[in-house]
């Protein structure tokens, strides 16, 4: 058998649907062999960052690793950024690059980069096949470290005088299930102690508990034992955050509305956070306040998170140990500080919601979606200032329906991203919202959408600016620049790859518009454009008067 078929035929077994790529010529040979499987499908990108963000994507929403493929040189580098992306935000994926021949010189050193040394820092394993005959089991141990916890990026470089190898007698290795082991009796009795000697205990939801089994699990212990929670940005929605015990999303990392309830909360138990994801809080050492810390791996010490308790295994099994221990003791916790605070925050994030000034403002923006988008919408966010907005103001209802970047924080995914979500899920509704800036970095992968015939709302957040750090160099006190810039016509842009375009000049127009393109076959633009000018008044001078007035 050749090699480039047996890597396919690996491939195969492990499950794969699609591969998203950039083919090189340095992959003829794996092309070849896929163009005959009957069981994956190749999925053309105009990018690399676009195939990686979309094989990221793929492993975020199923669990199962993505597989992207890149030539050698120029095509593995464009994969750094979404191995971080995937590493980084725990999601699996699987790369593969091509490389020259390794047992010849074809070309002198013309292209040949040492790409398993670059990705090396960014991925849970990276080798290259230097004999055909060990394809199958670096394929099979790519996959299981892809896909155990913490799950991340893995990446193989196929050669391509090893890819046209053949080989006697291969061997395909089964897939075997890997089940995280239970936290410990001992451990969990010490966390009930913990939960049961506290006064006004906070559940924290963050994104290493986004699991079908620890979402149900979760639900169930807030509902059994009544502890208030909050979540972090890209825990929005494990929880259905309609739950009257649902306090907010920690958008920032201090000085927020919602860091009032984190400050006097006695115990914080915090569930699938890591620091990888941004803290939504901080730990000083002059806190009386304990921290247990609930994953499937131990917590790393850092200056802002050093927990009193690690209760370390398979989290649904954690928390549903801790729900029947702690059921029988029925506490009364000291609820009603935690949901007066909930009501304050709501008053103020509330407060633009009906404003209709145009630009528009994003708290009215996310009010409007949130109204048209069904409970199990998704919404994709590409990284900016709407995303703070996105994260305190957007109700999620369901798991993954607002899908976002908080751990390496990229622009440039957020395209690709719902490409990958409408692709998983055709009969949901699936909305893309980019900053003007973001959107450019990737948005020839347009063309792709349209190629694959996905039923898509893409909307452009236009301020001709990179606003967020706007705001943040406002924040600082320095003088606004280097941070404007120009902007192509969007609606003209959208139609010349085939889209439709759209451009409301007032509130009233866009939900003319949302309402229309929301039931409407194709690939559709809006060039919305956005207010940013509050945003020093209220995520600066406004939260730090509320923290003011809750102190007095």
């Amino acid at each position: 058998m050749k090699a480039s078929d047996l890597f396919v035929k690996a491939l195969e077994n492990e499950g794969v649907e699609y591969i998203f790529g950039l083919p090189g010529e340095e992959n003829l040979d794996f092309l070849e062999s896929l163009r005959k499987s009957e069981k994956i499908e190749l999925i053309l990108a105009r990018h690399e960052q676009g195939a990686g963000f979309m094989a990221a994507t793929y492993g975020r929403l199923t669990g199962k690793p993505g597989v992207c493929l890149a030539t050698l040189g120029p095509g593995a580098t464009n994969l750094v950024t979404p191995a971080a992306y995937a590493q980084l935000g725990a999601m699996p994926m699987v790369m593969i690059t091509g490389q020259k021949p390794i047992k010849k010189s074809k070309q002198g050193k013309f292209q040949i980069l040492d790409v398993i040394k670059m990705m090396n820092p960014l991925t849970k394993y990276t080798k290259q096949v230097t004999h055909s005959s060990h394809i199958p089991s670096m394929v099979r141990e790519a996959f299981r470290l892809a896909q155990e916890e913490r799950p991340g990026a893995v990446h193989i470089e196929l050669p391509e005088d090893i890819a046209q190898e053949e080989v006697k007698n291969p061997r395909i290795f089964d897939v075997v299930d890997y089940r995280i082991p239970n936290a410990g009796e001992n451990t969990i009795d010490q966390a009930v102690k913990m939960i049961e000697e506290a006064e006004k205990p906070i559940m924290l939801i963050g994104a290493g508990a986004n699991r079908k089994r620890a979402s149900i699990a979760l639900t169930n212990f807030i509902d059994t034992i009544g502890i208030p929670f909050f979540n972090t940005q890209m825990g929005k929605g494990i929880i259905d955050e309609r739950h009257p015990l649902y306090l907010g999303t920690a958008a920032l990392s201090d000085h927020d509305f919602l860091h009032e309830a984190i400050k006097g909360a006695d115990l914080i138990i915090n569930v699938g956070h890591d620091t990888i994801e941004k803290p939504p809080f901080f730990m000083l050492a002059e806190d009386k306040r304990k921290v247990i810390h609930l994953n499937f791996f131990p917590a790393e010490i850092d200056e802002v998170y050093f927990p009193h308790l690690n209760v370390i295994g398979d989290i649904a099994n954690s928390v549903s140990q801790l729900t029947e221990k702690l059921k029988p003791l029925a506490k009364s916790w000291n609820v009603d500080f935690f949901l007066n605070i909930k009501a304050n925050v709501t008053s103020h994030l509330t407060k633009y919601e009906k404003d209709n000034r145009f630009p528009v403002l994003p708290q009215r923006l996310v009010k409007m979606i949130r109204d048209v988008l069904p409970d199990d919408g998704i919404i994709t966010l590409d990284n900016g200032m709407y995303k703070i907005w996105f994260a305190r103001n957007y109700p999620a209802y369901v798991q993954n329906s607002l899908l976002l970047d908080n751990a390496l924080a990229t622009m440039g995914a957020g395209l690709p991203s719902a490409m990958m979500a409408k692709k998983l899920n055709p009969d949901k509704k699936v909305i893309s919202i980019n900053g003007d800036g973001g959107f450019m970095m990737n948005s020839q992968e347009l063309e792709t959408a349209i190629r694959m015939k996905l039923d898509l709302v893409v909307i452009i957040l236009n301020d001709n600016a990179y606003g967020m750090i706007q705001w943040k160099q406002e924040d600082l006190g320095f003088k606004k620049y280097g941070l404007d810039y120009g902007n192509p016509d969007f609606v003209k842009y959208a139609e010349s790859f085939g889209a439709k375009g759209y451009r409301p000049d007032s509130v009233e127009e866009f939900q003319q518009i949302l309402k229309k393109v929301m039931n409407s076959k194709g690939v559709h633009l809006i060039d919305l454009a956005i207010d940013y000018s509050l945003n020093h008044e209220i995520l600066n001078v406004l939260i730090k008067k509320y923290s003011s007035e809750l102190k007095k």
